[in-house]
């Protein structure tokens, strides 16, 4: 804030510290027709070198002024600027602290209309450099790249130039091509199958990264592996999910971001210096599943851990497209073994409704054909299948090609294949906007659970 005081002797420009700097105090001129007066008042055939300096003087006044109105802007706050002296114009030259950092003016709408079209212009040129080159920069591994390249043009940006390779012995070179020195990274990479592979491309480059001095690591883990192996089931076994949470916060990530961990207290492994955004990927399929014609549509658990899931589904769907008759149902199973389910029991009814069978994953698909057996049993029209990560592995896909389900409904977190893409029943769903928006607001601070209200 520039102020004026009167003096009873003279008038004297009071500046803040910061602006003294570039200026002294503009001194009175005696004249012998009167009272004192400042030197620019003086007609020009009067001036002496004194005045010229003032005027100079004068001239980084306003200079100052203008610069900080535009920080106020800049900003957000609400006061003004006063200074006597006149705006510079177009001829005057321009006075710039060269200690003060460039400023980029984000105005509103009530200030875009007072601005002149030159205005307009640059204002639009330091958005885009805002938009694009503000500090931004993503980069891939080889877990999915189409995924990647989807994310960067929902971005509108590019992925950075990074090379992610092989030695002839095996192991991983990667080498980032481009300067990331003060910028927020954005890493995305699922560890999924190779699951080491993928784990060892991604903490390589983190620390490729942070020794390049990047401001501010987040790794984007579409699909995060070891996660079932949550608690010890057993005696003499490894908590795998929070050795990897471990490995990464090690190598000095500074956020996780993730879609539908196989449990929430993954979140509780990582530090919290590290905060973990676990996405909901049910939103996703909510929007596909409002947009079928579904009779008395049943959203089914496969098991009693993925309740609070199913709930949010069915609260999702009748929420968005007010479906008020939305059930809930849930089946429990009974494992011989690890992939091997020997008893299913229904706990709902299913009689005449079309039912979701709705799930994080779907690895060897064995649980989930059984379970459309027990529901079609039971008298279901339909039955419909959503997760968010299908990993289809062995006999996997050509289980749900033979099984009694209408569709099987996944996300791109895990890259396809040739057979995933012949199977009819499968139908893939992309995330890529809903990390995109991610990543925005994170680097702009803006809320991300706005996203799924």
């Amino acid at each position: 804030m520039i102020s004026r005081a009167y003096m009873s002797s003279a008038r004297l420009i009071r500046l803040p510290a910061a602006t003294r700097c570039l200026a002294p105090s503009v001194m009175p001129v005696q004249s012998q027709r009167g009272p004192a007066r400042h030197a620019t008042h003086r007609p020009f055939s009067q001036r002496t070198a004194t005045d010229s300096s003032a005027l100079n003087t004068r001239q980084m006044v306003a200079a100052a002024a203008a610069a900080a109105a535009a920080g106020a802007l800049a900003y957000g706050t609400s006061s003004r600027v006063r200074c006597d002296a006149k705006a510079p114009t177009p001829t005057d030259p321009i006075v710039v602290n060269p200690i003060l950092p460039p400023l980029v003016v984000d105005t509103g709408s009530d200030s875009a209309a007072e601005m002149s079209p030159e205005e307009l212009r640059l204002e639009k040129q330091a958005q885009k450099a805002k938009k694009h080159g503000g500090g931004l920069k993503l980069f891939s591994g080889n877990g999915n790249m189409a995924l990647a390249l989807e994310i960067s043009r929902n971005l509108g940006t590019n992925l950075g130039k990074a090379t992610v390779s092989r030695f002839a012995d095996g192991e991983v070179n990667c080498m980032i091509h481009e300067n990331v020195r003060g910028k927020d990274v954005y890493v995305i990479q699922p560890t999924c199958p190779p699951v080491n592979e993928n784990l060892m491309e991604l903490l390589l480059m983190v620390s490729t990264l942070n020794r390049a001095s990047a401001r501010r690591i987040t790794v984007v883990i579409p699909y995060y592996g070891y996660a079932r192996q949550d608690r010890k089931m057993q005696a003499r076994v490894p908590i795998s999910a929070a050795d990897v949470a471990r490995l990464l916060e090690a190598m000095g990530i500074d956020r996780v971001i993730a879609v539908d961990l196989h449990c929430g207290q993954i979140q509780g492994f990582f530090g919290p210096r590290v905060p973990v955004d676990n996405l909901d990927g049910g939103v996703v399929g909510i929007n596909y599943f409002g947009d079928k014609d579904l009779h008395n549509p049943v959203i089914v658990s496969p098991d009693a851990g993925g309740v609070y899931r199913a709930k949010k589904f069915k609260e999702g769907l009748s929420h968005k497209f007010d479906m008020k008759d939305v059930g809930l149902a849930m089946i429990i199973k009974q494992r011989a073994r690890a992939g091997s389910v020997d008893q299913m029991d229904l706990v709902g009814d299913v009689e005449g409704c079309d039912c979701i069978v709705v799930d994080d994953m779907i690895d060897t698909a064995g649980t989930l054909c059984k379970a459309a057996d027990v529901l079609v049993e039971k008298g279901a029209r339909r039955v419909f299948a959503f997760a968010s990560h299908g990993l289809f592995s062995g006999p996997g896909n050509d289980r749900i090609a033979n099984s009694k389900l209408e569709e099987c409904v996944i996300l791109n977190t895990i890259p396809s294949s040739p057979q995933r893409a012949a199977n009819e029943k499968l139908t893939e769903l992309s995330i890529a906007p809903l990390l995109a928006q991610t990543i925005f607001n994170i680097h702009a601070r803006k809320s991300i659970s706005a996203l799924f209200k």
